[in-house]
């Protein structure tokens, strides 16, 4: 690269010297800032950029998608609520009132730390859908034990009540994979809080 050497201009600026200060930075500041924009223009478009760029999206999209459907699934539970005294056992239908709020307060505080847990994005997805799965599935369970008067793992809020024996199973099977997912999210999410960054 050929270096040009600007004049040394002593105290202020004279109408001699004026001319060739201005001629030279015009004849060189284009060139150099040319080469800086390419030089940023290439930063930006490589594909480490690129692929981080991405991931900080996801990441956000992901932040939001916790918050809205925790904000759903509280609305779902507070609509549970008003229907409550006509479900076959009402104080299963007062426990699904309570998941549905509870579990979306749940989801809205998981998209508002979501962005400082630190997981592969494997691990990541495994939390945010097993988080997801606890949640909906979790009110929406308590809902069908509500409807079907079932009494399965719920020995105070079924006390009194029987159902069908292959609806006491559905709801059976469906409460511990409940448990299952709710237990592997919340591991997850504290093991990802848990890294520095």
């Amino acid at each position: 690269m050929q270096t040009r050497h600007l004049p040394v201009l002593s105290g202020s600026l004279t109408q001699a010297n004026t001319p060739t200060f201005i001629a030279v930075m015009t004849e060189i500041g284009p060139q150099h800032l040319n080469k800086s924009h390419a030089n940023n223009k290439n930063a930006l478009d490589s594909p480490w950029h690129t692929a981080t760029e991405s991931r900080e999206i996801r990441m956000q999209d992901n932040k939001r998608r916790l918050m809205w459907h925790g904000m759903l699934l509280f609305l779902l539970g507070l609509f549970t609520g008003f229907a409550e005294s006509k479900f076959a056992n009402p104080r299963m239908g007062l426990a699904a009132h309570l998941e549905g709020v509870m579990n979306g307060t749940f989801l809205v505080l998981l998209g508002a730390v979501w962005m400082e847990v630190r997981l592969t994005s494997l691990l990541k997805q495994i939390a945010y859908w097993s988080a997801l799965y606890g949640a909906y599935v979790n009110w929406a369970v308590t809902t069908l034990a509500a409807v079907l008067g079932t009494a399965a793992l719920s020995p105070i809020t079924g006390a009194g009540h029987n159902a069908l024996p292959w609806q006491e199973g559905l709801v059976t099977v469906l409460f511990m994979s409940v448990g299952l997912a709710c237990v592997a999210s919340t591991v997850l999410f504290l093991w990802g809080l848990s890294k520095s960054s």
